[in-house]
């Protein structure tokens, strides 16, 4: 059957000689592989229409679907909406690829979350449209809140008796945990501080630096690692790292 959905693109591999697949994430239908034929010529007006399957990007797509299939094709797609800044700007950009580095890393089954959906293409849209003090301390916005669509939600009961974040046990304790995975002040209250945040533009409020910035970033990475099976690492961590230290602030 043919549906109208929206999707957001994660990955696309060349296949063939002109042909990609491509991984969206959809409104509808959750995670989804598309066969795209063709995509990898020139267009009249000069580009590719590869353009279209950039990670990051959102699209307004017509597609076949059938549950008993593992690839599927499209029908038709158009942009759903033109970013400003995404494709442009360095910084920008490399948010975006940590962004859906770290979605593509949590999504395991094609099941429909229109909610994550909405979630993931708002934070995009607002990190396109962001400055430079929000756009820094986006990533960890980001991870945060989508920790909460997978069940690895943080509790914030932070208080002056409990100082410790326990990132096995998901909560602040006030005794030191006997493992590594922990945060301490300054640190444990920088996160609590960032679950309170619930609109990007009141992210310059939390008062990060560079330093502080990447420990709390690798603390995000070890969080999802201990509580999801085959995560691993994420290549583009140590890039964003690079980029936010260069970036100004």
């Amino acid at each position: 059957m043919i549906h109208k959905t929206k999707g957001i693109v994660l990955r696309t591999v060349k296949y063939g000689e002109t042909s990609v697949i491509v991984s969206i994430f959809t409104e509808l239908f959750g995670l989804q592989s598309y066969l795209v034929n063709g995509v990898r010529t020139a267009i009249p007006k000069g580009g590719l229409k590869t353009a279209f399957f950039q990670p990051s990007a959102i699209l307004d797509l017509i597609v076949y679907h059938n549950e008993l299939k593992n690839l599927e094709r499209i029908k038709e797609y158009r942009w759903e909406h033109l970013y400003k800044n995404i494709f442009f700007d360095v910084v920008t950009h490399t948010v975006a690829l940590f962004m859906i580095e770290l979605l593509q890393k949590c999504l395991k089954q094609p099941e429909a979350n229109p909610e994550l959906y909405q979630f993931v293409e708002d934070a995009l849209i607002h990190l396109d449209e962001s400055n430079n003090s929000v756009r820094a301390n986006f990533p960890l916005y980001f991870a945060l809140h989508l920790a909460n669509f997978f069940g690895l939600r943080i509790s914030d009961n932070y208080s002056k008796q409990k100082t410790f974040l326990d990132l096995q046990e998901g909560f602040f304790t006030g005794e030191k945990p006997v493992h590594p995975n922990f945060l301490e002040n300054p640190y444990s209250e920088l996160i609590s501080q960032l679950l309170r945040v619930m609109r990007p533009e009141e992210l310059p409020e939390v008062p990060l630096n560079k330093e502080k910035r990447r420990i709390l970033l690798q603390a995000c990475q070890d969080f999802f690692a201990l509580h999801m099976a085959g995560f691993g690492t994420m290549k583009t961590l140590p890039v964003l790292r690079t980029i936010l230290d260069d970036a100004p602030s």
